[in-house]
């Protein structure tokens, strides 16, 4: 079975129901947004001379839904016009339109009664074989089917979307005991490939599996921090944040982000439905939520929570709960031997293996919450899920862990581990005793780059299944695909004739090693591949060039030495812009300054929809000088060639986006900004990116490839240049902008303009890529330049001085 969807309804357009549209709608899915019809007007209404049967009114919850879209932050759209996508309307009049869906979504309150009565509803109008489901984060979806006809059951399941559901990976999906087997997997592949999720099948148990044990988590921690130390609010998010592999939100904060009402509701729905006492004892809501819920203390959404923003004479400072006397004080920095060991070393690992081994308070609160969780996750294999690794991702995707609790067993030693919770009185699963006393001492492997986990019904190593739309570099290296290295970069071998220059420097930042080898690896694919891809999987693709180098060259006034470090930057990029073999790159996340630039020169761009795509040098106070004014300044000289339009106002809103160092929202949104190309492409799914781009590769190769021929540039000159400044000057006396960024504006527009010639002439590549590097090097000179370089370093954001 193939899911083929071009068509959905979403039932409810509150929070949830709405960006699950808008996500739907992010990869070209027509949704019609349906919600009940309100029964008295508002003032503006009243005010038009509307009444309760204008459709206006009828439809109003969706079509404000629909309008709210643009007001959210973060962005649920990956373009603001996709909106139009979505039609609104209401359960009276449209009902009868999910006739013509493929796909219906039930995103209505949690309440059993009211599901089951909607469900009803649908299926009286929806057609045979119309896959509907329920995004519910906890109500069994059986008891939702029951009464439903044969077909209605057999394409009916559970589809848990985390919140929000654009940038929260994890998607539940849950069958109920009549769900058609084959609609399953079918439903799976659909959600990764198109709506670009990563997905896990739960059985239909109280919360899944991302609920059930995150919010088991977050309720251990409140008891230990109560009931053994008397910790503070950030002395537990301290300990239970990056320390432990978690979010910086870590316990508090997430709560508050969550909503205690919301958490309150979930832990409540485990506590009603499952029957072991000691169970039901940790989801048993504590006192202080109950009384913070009373108080309409819930966090975020009412102003406070365990966490309170307050305005002071020094502006704002953010006070935590003193859970005793439920009084806001001033935050105390949490100082420990375990914290400082943890921030020592690198990686989730070792950071773990570190805050669990000391011998201070902050240790034993991190342990004995670690030892709580991984007991629990175990005891829930079988009832819950019936793979480690489902449970591994699904805490991954949806809480945002950096190790699910199997891999971090793996992480801190399964046998030493266990052997210490035994000593302490605790009772670990059998299962688990039996997997360690065959011999085995973690519950993954590794063998020649091939995934192997316990598979509990045999309790023997099972090979993990990949799609073939996932390809790992980490593992393909660990079969010894890396063909050329150095400290910056590597090019490995994907297979069928295509290379991958993988960068991992720190944060991938590019230096000489990356340029180098990216000459090294032009030549090496022009005598041995059909083509290369230009893609990582580190945290982000490319923040940019290696910032720390040009402000040592620069104060130490090492001109030559930056003047080097440019040209060598700018050849490289034309090196690979002229290569006479296909090069596809593909971004994604953060993509920054030199990073952009290092995927302006390839033959597509293949973006995922996650990419934060940006020219961000005026930040530093510079401006791009490896190649994107001269690259943007050619696709505009094209365009208005193609087009016969004028240059001006497209070399104008080049000059705005890169002079305020706009950063794209999204891999669409890149587009719309001038980054990107038409040609370029986005995929939802950022784990697919290196496949597609591989494909890319070969297409282009087998179609007989031509390298791209140089031409010349058209430029608006100094009139143009004048117009720009003109422009520049207007915001600066509007207060804006401050003095250097005036200056570092005029150099701007001077490379831009194409310099002091007349308007229309035709210039070269070259020449452009010198007024560049003539402008970056003059930047690099200034003071306040210099001190914005140090800020960025430091602080970690941009100085306006």
């Amino acid at each position: 079975m193939k899911c083929s969807i071009r068509k959905a309804a979403v039932i409810g357009s509150g929070i949830m129901g709405s960006q699950i549209a808008a996500q739907l709608a992010n990869v070209g899915i027509a949704t019609l947004l349906l919600d009940i019809v309100p029964k008295e007007l508002t003032q503006e209404e009243t005010a038009k001379g509307l009444t309760l049967d204008h459709p206006a009114v009828r439809n109003r919850c969706a079509t404000s839904a629909i309008a709210r879209l643009s007001k959210i932050k973060p962005a649920p759209l990956y373009d603001e016009s996709f909106a139009s996508r979505i039609t609104p309307g209401n359960l009276e009049d449209h009902l009868a339109q999910v006739a013509s869906v493929d796909w219906i979504i039930e995103v209505v309150v949690e309440n059993l009664d009211v599901k089951k009565r909607l469900l009803k509803q649908i299926e009286a109008y929806r057609k045979p074989g119309t896959i509907v489901t329920s995004n519910t984060s906890g109500i069994s979806i059986n008891a939702m089917a029951e009464g439903c006809s044969n077909d209605f059951q057999k394409h009916f399941l559970g589809t848990h979307f985390f919140n929000p559901p654009r940038y929260m990976k994890l998607l539940e999906i849950i069958p109920g005991k009549h769900t058609d087997p084959e609609l399953i997997p079918a439903m799976k592949i659909f959600c990764e490939n198109v709506l670009g999720k990563g997905v896990v099948i739960a059985k239909d148990t109280p919360n899944f599996i991302g609920n059930r044990i995150g919010t088991y988590g977050l309720l251990v921690t409140l008891q230990e921090m109560q009931m053994n130390g008397g910790y503070t609010v950030e002395e537990v998010d301290a300990v239970t944040g990056p320390a432990m592999g978690r979010p910086k939100s870590a316990t508090f904060r997430t709560l508050d982000l969550v909503g205690l009402d919301t958490f309150v509701h979930v832990a409540e729905n485990v506590f009603g439905h499952v029957s072991d006492e000691d169970e039901k004892a940790v989801f048993a809501t504590p006192d202080v939520l109950k009384g913070m819920v009373e108080r309409k203390w819930l966090g975020e959404k009412s102003g406070q929570g365990f966490y309170l923003k307050k305005k002071g004479e020094k502006g704002s400072e953010i006070l935590s709960l003193n859970l005793a006397t439920m009084e806001y004080l001033p935050q105390q920095k949490p100082k420990g031997a375990s914290l400082e060991a943890a921030k020592a070393v690198k990686g989730t690992k070792e950071k773990t293996k570190a805050i669990i081994s000391g011998k201070d308070r902050y240790s034993q609160l991190a342990w004995n919450i670690l030892k709580q969780v991984l007991i629990y996750s175990a005891n829930k294999v079988g009832e819950i899920s019936d793979s480690i690794q489902e449970i591994d991702e699904a805490m991954k995707w949806g809480f945002s862990w950096d190790l699910g609790p199997f891999e971090t067993w793996d992480a801190i030693g399964l046998v030493r581990s266990v052997e210490r919770m035994e000593a302490e009185g605790l009772s670990v699963p059998n299962w688990v005793k039996e997997w360690i006393a065959a011999g085995n001492t973690s519950f993954y492997k590794n063998d020649q780059g091939s995934l192997y986990s316990i598979h509990i019904g045999s309790q023997q190593f099972k090979q993990v299944e990949q799609a073939p739309e996932v390809i790992n570099l980490r593992n393909l290296k660990e079969q010894n695909k890396v063909v050329k290295g150095n400290s910056g970069a590597s090019l490995i071998d994907l297979g069928d004739g295509v290379a991958c220059l993988e960068f991992h420097s720190p944060n991938n930042a590019i230096g000489e090693d990356i340029l180098s080898m990216i000459h090294q690896s032009v030549d090496e694919v022009r005598s041995n591949f059909e083509g290369m891809v230009i893609a990582n999987q580190g945290r982000n693709f490319c923040v940019g060039a290696n910032i720390m180098l040009l402000l040592m060259e620069a104060q130490d006034e090492e001109w030559d030495e930056i003047n080097d470090i440019i040209h060598m930057f700018q050849s490289t990029m034309y090196k690979v812009k002229r290569f006479e073999k296909p090069v596809i790159a593909a971004p994604h996340r953060m993509c920054l300054g030199g990073g952009v630039e290092a995927c302006m020169p390839a033959d597509q761009v293949i973006a995922s929809a996650e990419t934060y795509y940006g020219l961000v040098e005026v930040g530093v106070g510079l401006i791009p000088a490896g190649g994107g004014c001269k690259e943007l300044t050619l696709r505009a000289s094209q365009h208005v060639r193609l087009a016969d339009a004028d240059l001006q106002p497209y070399i104008t809103q080049i000059f705005e986006t890169v002079g305020m160092a706009t950063v794209s929202t999204s891999g669409h949104d890149a587009k719309r900004l001038g980054y990107l190309r038409p040609f370029d492409r986005v995929v939802a799914n950022q784990d697919h990116s290196i496949y597609e781009a591989k494909q890319a590769v070969l297409g282009l190769a087998r179609g007989g490839y031509e390298p791209i021929p140089e031409e010349k540039i058209r430029v608006v000159g100094s009139e143009g240049k004048a117009i720009l400044q003109l422009g520049a000057l207007g915001m600066k006396q509007s207060g804006y902008i401050s003095d250097h960024d005036l200056f570092i504006a005029k150099k701007l527009a001077h490379v831009l303009a194409g310099g002091d010639v007349p308007a229309g002439t035709l210039v070269s590549e070259q020449y452009m890529l010198d007024l560049e590097r003539e402008a970056f090097l003059s930047l690099c000179g200034e003071p306040k330049t210099q001190q914005r370089m140090q800020h960025m370093l430091t602080k970690g954001k941009a100085l306006r001085n």
